[in-house]
């Protein structure tokens, strides 16, 4: 069974265009490696953008935003699967 991982973080909008494009690297990413983001709607949730802001802090000022509680490293908007990947594992 593959858990959400409290330390990588993906902050999305229902209706983002961008956060859409990310999906496919996302479920790969859980298929293909057994890593699962936990993922934080901010745009219909307050207290998700309150941590959004808190986790970005002026990096991107939008979503998609992905960070690495362990290694303090972010992507700002889409990315390619393999850079996902490599946040994803910390490298």
């Amino acid at each position: 069974m593959v858990e959400d991982n409290p330390d990588l973080i993906e902050f999305y909008g229902t209706e983002c265009v961008h956060c859409r494009e990310m999906e496919p690297h996302i479920a790969k990413l859980e298929k293909e490696e057994g890593i699962k983001l936990t993922r934080l709607e901010c745009w219909h949730n307050s207290k998700n953008a309150q941590l959004l802001q808190k986790f970005d802090s002026g990096k991107c000022g939008g979503v998609p935003f992905f960070f690495n509680k362990k290694t303090s490293k972010w992507i700002c908007g889409s990315t390619s699967y393999e850079k996902l990947k490599e946040w994803a594992k910390g490298k």
